[in-house]
């Protein structure tokens, strides 16, 4: 882990990463997800300006006395990635150190943490101080996987432009707030 930890990026940097591929896409596979990129970019910027620090949670960290590392894979053009990236990562800035490793360009990480064998994202990784494996999470909190199981169980009834609208406006209105729960937990 601490090979992956090494390549591995601020969230700023993170942040520059996405601009950078809606501004200036690298191949055609980036000009494929321009809409995908942009959105995600959209999107986390809506959620550092939304986002608070709940007290409770903050509580509940201390309670922990968690002193190892944060390793989140991810991609910016995830709409899940979109809603949690930038809400962990204000979280525990100041507290634990975050990084960000790419999924697209190593996915020799990502096939270590695979969802019902796919490479969904984004995935939480808590590391203690000597970079071994504590727990993960990902890759959306636990009423997003019940909507999306809703949607794969019956397609027709709920379709998925409204699953998609569902999800995004959990999303918006929740600001992280399950996703660091949930992560606190596996503390």
């Amino acid at each position: 882990m601490k090979t992956y930890w090494e390549k591995s990026i601020t969230f700023d940097e993170y942040m520059k990463v996405a601009k950078e591929r809606v501004s200036h896409p690298r191949n055609e596979a980036d000009e494929e997800m321009k809409e995908y990129y942009d959105l995600g970019l959209q999107r986390m910027e809506r959620t550092l300006k939304t986002f608070r620090k709940e007290e409770e949670q903050l509580e509940t960290l201390k309670k922990k006395n968690f002193k190892g590392k944060i390793l989140i894979v991810t991609e910016p053009w995830c709409g899940d990635a979109s809603a949690t990236v930038p809400a962990v990562s204000q979280f525990f800035e100041g507290h634990n150190e975050v990084r960000i490793f790419l999924r697209d360009e190593d996915t020799s990480l990502i096939d270590q943490f695979l969802t019902n064998g796919t490479q969904s994202i984004p995935i939480v990784i808590l590391l203690n101080e000597n970079y071994e494996l504590i727990a993960h999470w990902g890759p959306r909190p636990a009423f997003g996987t019940e909507l999306l199981a809703k949607f794969k169980a019956d397609p027709e009834a709920y379709p998925r432009e409204e699953f998609y609208n569902d999800l995004q406006v959990y999303y918006a209105k929740n600001r992280g707030k399950d996703a660091i729960t949930e992560i606190l937990e596996l503390m």
